[in-house]
């Protein structure tokens, strides 16, 4: 009998950065590696994965990592990953190996151990195996997973709905699920993004005929926002369009290399007599397609709407099409970009985040998986606590004996022992890795700290000049601001401020000495200058003070 861990480095209790750790006796099964992207307050930072100091520490013990779709927030985080576990296995579909060579664009991903896998085809690690079962959501290629143990199957779901319109790669396949099911499971984990939406998340999830009305009703140019990796509804949009006169242009290399890639490969399908070029781009009846990154959320369309794009000049005749429905963190923005659009007195038409849907389990989705899978226990991952304690009604209102529901947070251990839930204070330490540009190490809190004093109070330079052998000030103290004060209105205040930071600096200087404190007189000045400015403004800039000799 075997001694299993479940627990979380990321996804629990936020929305993203999905990272899920099965170990069962020595091995460690990895199932997703995602980031997030903090849209509150981005303070510079590009995306936030999880920390992932446990798995390098047991890197030895690990026998692969399983993706189930090609989501940033379910796979955005390999490459990372790859940076600091070069020699890990990494397992994925097809379309999501594809768009994982992607990311890796610019690195020789041969040196890495990319395995592409098919689904309903096992893998076997020892006395444990993998199963990879297709399931729907928004992207082709979408698998859950079942690992099987001595103690049962342990299942991951990653996203899916139920809906029996999806065909060949986005169809879930039933009969796998329900056979799992009757095999015995121990344990099961389900997303809970959309726990509290009450009935099937189908048909909410097509939107064909908003589409068509949309091409109907506004018979000039418009503009349509796409998330590049939600192939479902590019797809819908395609098939839409072709049925009309009008040219697609696509706009973006990233967007093009992503269709591209989709049409090549048989993920996307599109009549290539329907897409234009550059010379179509300004035609009255064209629909161009424009990325919506969740990484900076509306940046290309803003580009057009302020007049900065060097291809498209917003017209009063344009429509502004936002094909996705607004998340969590994002209702905001959205608002104000549809503001922003009716002041140049363009149209906008975005879709309702209450009658249309993303690819996600609503509580009936849940249930029916619930009543497939059949587990003994059940534990509720992917989306804030609220989801996961309404997944968790789910489960008890479908006959789960509310102590085996797991209700945990991120590092929170749960620990089965011959096959039962154990009692454990266990709790795996983690925390968030911020990422800024290309570098793979944590931005960390002081620098955020320094950019939001930056970004609130602004900063204020000190500069003065001693001469080398007297060590007495030949030159200065100059100030210089930005983002502090309106300097033309506030000579009163620069003035006093240089006399206040000549005093600082001199009281620090013993006359004709061989040394000085620097360190003493860049504290001393930052002090001194700190009270003064937040007496007078009630701001506190960041101060630096840059003394030279010569």
């Amino acid at each position: 009998m075997s001694k299993i861990k479940i627990f979380s480095l990321g996804g629990l209790n936020e929305n993203g950065k999905n990272m899920y750790v099965v170990e069962v006796d020595k091995d460690i099964f990895i199932f997703d590696a995602g980031l997030k992207y903090d849209n509150d307050r981005n303070l510079g930072i590009d995306y936030i994965i999880p920390n992932m100091e446990y798995l390098i520490n047991n890197r030895k013990r690990i026998k692969g990592v399983f993706l189930t779709h090609g989501h940033d927030s379910n796979m955005g985080a390999v490459p990372d990953l790859l940076d600091n576990i070069p020699e890990v296995n990494i397992y994925a579909t097809k379309l999501t190996m594809e768009i994982l060579k992607n990311k890796l664009n610019g690195i020789d991903y041969s040196k890495y151990h990319l395995n592409e896998i098919k689904a309903h085809t096992k893998l076997n690690f020892g006395k444990n195996s993998i199963f990879p079962i297709n399931v729907t959501h928004s992207i082709p290629d979408a698998v859950c997973y079942v690992l099987y143990t001595k103690d049962g199957a342990i299942v991951y779901t990653g996203d899916f709905t139920i809906d029996a319109t999806m065909i060949e790669n986005y169809k879930t396949d039933i009969g796998k699920l329900a056979y799992v099911g009757k095999q015995g499971v121990l344990c099961l984990l389900a997303e809970s993004i959309y726990a509290e939406n009450l009935g099937h998340t189908s048909p909410n999830n097509r939107v064909a005929s908003f589409i068509r009305e949309v091409l109907s009703k506004n018979e000039n140019r418009i503009i349509a926002t796409i998330m590049p990796a939600h192939f479902y509804r590019i797809q819908e949009l395609f098939d839409e369009i072709s049925k009309t006169h009008r040219k697609i242009i696509i706009m973006g290399k990233s967007l093009q290399l992503m269709i591209n890639m989709a049409i090549k490969n048989g993920y996307l399908k599109i009549n290539g007599d329907k897409i234009g070029d550059l010379t179509n781009i300004n035609d009255k009846d064209c629909v161009i397609l424009i990325s919506d990154e969740k990484e900076k959320p509306f940046a290309n369309l803003e580009r057009i709407i302020k007049g900065y794009d060097k291809y498209i000049k917003l017209m009063e005749t344009d429509t502004i099409f936002i094909t996705e429905p607004s998340y969590a963190g994002i209702e905001k923005r959205m608002a104000l970009i549809m503001d922003e659009i009716a002041m140049l007195g363009a149209n906008a038409i975005s879709l309702s985040s209450k009658k249309h849907l993303l690819h996600h389990a609503s509580r009936e989705d849940l249930m029916m998986m619930i009543n497939l899978i059949n587990p003994k226990y059940y534990f509720p991952v992917k989306g804030e606590y609220r989801h996961q304690y309404a997944n968790a009604v789910i489960a008890e209102d479908m006959g789960i004996a509310k102590e085996n529901i797991i209700l945990k947070e991120n590092g929170d251990v749960a620990y089965f022992v011959n096959g039962v839930l154990t009692p454990s204070n266990e709790h795996i330490e983690v925390d968030e890795v911020l990422i800024d540009g290309k570098t793979s190490e944590d931005v960390g809190d002081l620098v955020l700290k320094d950019r939001e004093m930056l970004g609130s109070n602004g900063i204020v330079i000190i500069s003065c000049t001693l001469d080398k052998k007297t060590k007495q000030i030949i030159g200065g103290p100059e100030i210089l601001t930005r983002g502090f004060i309106y300097v033309k209105e506030s000579q009163e205040l620069l003035t006093e401020t240089k006399e206040i930071a000549r005093q600082a600096i001199e009281e620090n200087i013993i006359p004709n000495s061989q040394r000085v404190d620097y360190s003493k007189i860049k504290t001393d000045v930052r002090d001194i200058l700190g009270k003064f400015f937040y007496k007078e403004t009630e701001s506190k800039p960041m101060i630096i003070t840059v003394i030279q000799e010569v």
